[in-house]
């Protein structure tokens, strides 16, 4: 996939991302590209602290693709998968990842916030403790900045805020 692909598909789950924000859920957003790397065969936004967009994404497409799409399709997500989303991704099978902001980044942004108490375990740890190699490709840094603004946006002036 071109960067310029990625950076598209990074902009479509950036505002699934913001319209779940707008329903009142955290700002994060996912979408999966199908194995001909230009259809989205699904999108998810945030759905609570533990249906999270990336996990239930992929628990929704393990129901209805066969291993073989799977392993071929990319998830793209707004943020770096957590441990949850990360572990889900590789027991749903679906081989390739693309995030544009890293767990770290957004640990220095939220910090010890009560609503992302975000793990140090970087999602390629969590693929290389498994048995089949994922295609990952992220963080894309032309990305950071657009999606880092959503959440400064929604951790820091958020009913979620702890500075409020």
């Amino acid at each position: 996939m071109q960067i310029q692909q990625m950076i598209d598909f990074l902009r479509l789950a950036n505002q699934i991302a913001i319209k779940a924000m707008n329903k009142g859920h955290h700002p994060f957003g996912a979408i999966l590209v199908a194995p001909d790397g230009q259809t989205v065969l699904e999108e998810q936004g945030n759905v609570d602290t533990v249906n999270h967009a990336e996990s239930t994404l992929a628990r929704r497409a393990y129901a209805k693709y066969s291993s073989e799409v799977l392993w071929e399709s990319t998830l793209v997500t707004t943020v770096e998968p957590c441990a949850m989303c990360a572990a889900t991704q590789y027991w749903s099978h679906i081989g390739g990842l693309i995030y544009a902001v890293t767990e770290h980044d957004l640990l220095a942004l939220t910090g010890n916030h009560a609503e992302n108490p975000t793990l140090n375990l970087p999602c390629r740890d969590v693929f290389a403790a498994g048995q089949k190699s994922l295609r990952v490709w992220g963080p894309v840094p032309e990305m950071r900045e657009e999606i880092l603004e959503v959440h400064r946006n929604f951790w820091h002036r958020s009913p979620f805020s702890q500075d409020q």
